[in-house]
C-alpha cells in the first residue's frame, strides 16, 4: 500500500503538478485548496502520511491549520512539508519535518516525503 500525502494549496495548478510528481514517485495523493478543507478531510477519515502545507491560502490559511492540526490528538503527529514563498525564518513556529521555499526543487521534496514517508513504517 501506498502512502498518501495531502497537498494543501491555493492554486490549483500547483496542486495538479504536485499530485502528478507524487504519483508519478508512486505515492497516493490528495488535496485541499485551504487549511479548513484539509481537517475537514482529515476529520471526516481521510488519510495521510504527509501533509505537503502552503501557508498563504484564504479561508484558512496554513499557520491556521497548523495551530488546529498540532491541538487534534488524532492529527498532530501527521508531519507537514511547508512549501512557501515565505522566508524560512517565519515558518519555525509551525515545527515542520522541513520548509522549501517557492520555487523549490520537487526532488529535493520527494525525498524528504520519502524519509518521512519510511520513518513512519
Amino acid at each position: 500500500m501506498s502512502s498518501t500525502v495531502l497537498v494543501v494549496d491555493d492554486d490549483p495548478n500547483l496542486v495538479r503538478l504536485k499530485s502528478k510528481f507524487l504519483q508519478l514517485e508512486g505515492f497516493a495523493s490528495a488535496s485541499a485548496s485551504n487549511g479548513q478543507e484539509a481537517l475537514s478531510y482529515l476529520r471526516g477519515g481521510g488519510d495521510a502520511n504527509v501533509i505537503l502545507l502552503d501557508l498563504r491560502m484564504p479561508v484558512m490559511d496554513g499557520w491556521a491549520f497548523r495551530r488546529e492540526q498540532k491541538g487534534d490528538p488524532g492529527l498532530a503527529a501527521i508531519p507537514i512539508v511547508v512549501l512557501s514563498g515565505v522566508e524560512a525564518d517565519h515558518v519555525n513556529e509551525l515545527e515542520a519535518a522541513a520548509a522549501f521555499n517557492k520555487p523549490v526543487s520537487f526532488p529535493e521534496v520527494i525525498g524528504v516525503v520519502r524519509r518521512l514517508c519510511d520513518a513512519a513504517v
